[in-house]
């Protein structure tokens, strides 16, 4: 990892540096403490197109045997909005995390709601597998207007934001 990435924001949206929160688990230096860690930590492996994350963290009984991320090659990704954590702490064998992922790809803003299941074996949180759109929000959302306020939470218009990118 070079000191540019290090220092840049976490696409996680925590507010730290890459370097002090998703960087190491995604480096393997040290494990996710907790589920929600865990899926902060995968969905920036989805923003930086890091498969070998995203498959390391995931359940063997539900690991698929390759993951092919060209789709999502050009997706941009806005932030990840945690709605509800159940159990998952660092004393938990099992954990929910239910959250909103913010991505824009092919001309169209999406929405992905998931409720994601989670189990700690040997000190290590693994994703198992999740309920995309239980029911509460649509996976696609309605085109972001240039002026509208940016979904990623900058507080910037869109089109100063991440329109920009």
């Amino acid at each position: 990892m070079t000191e540019k990435e290090k220092n840049r924001p976490c696409p996680c949206g925590c507010g730290l540096q890459f370097a002090e929160c998703c960087g190491p688990f995604l480096e393997g230096s040290r494990p996710a403490p907790t589920a929600e860690a865990l899926m902060r930590s995968r969905y920036t492996a989805f923003a930086v197109q890091d498969v070998p994350y995203i498959l390391r963290s995931w359940h063997r009984s539900t690991r698929p045997a390759s993951l092919d991320l060209s789709e999502e090659a050009g997706f941009d990704w806005h932030g990840i909005e945690v709605l509800e954590t159940e159990a998952g702490g660092t004393e938990d064998k099992a954990g929910v995390v239910e959250f909103i992922a913010n991505f824009s790809g092919h001309g169209q803003d999406h929405r992905l709601h998931e409720r994601a299941k989670f189990v700690c074996e040997e000190g290590q949180w693994l994703y198992v597998d999740g309920k995309v759109n239980p029911g509460r929000v649509p996976v696609t959302s309605e085109k972001i207007g240039r002026n509208e306020p940016c979904p990623c939470g900058s507080g910037k218009k869109y089109k100063k934001c991440c329109q920009a990118k």
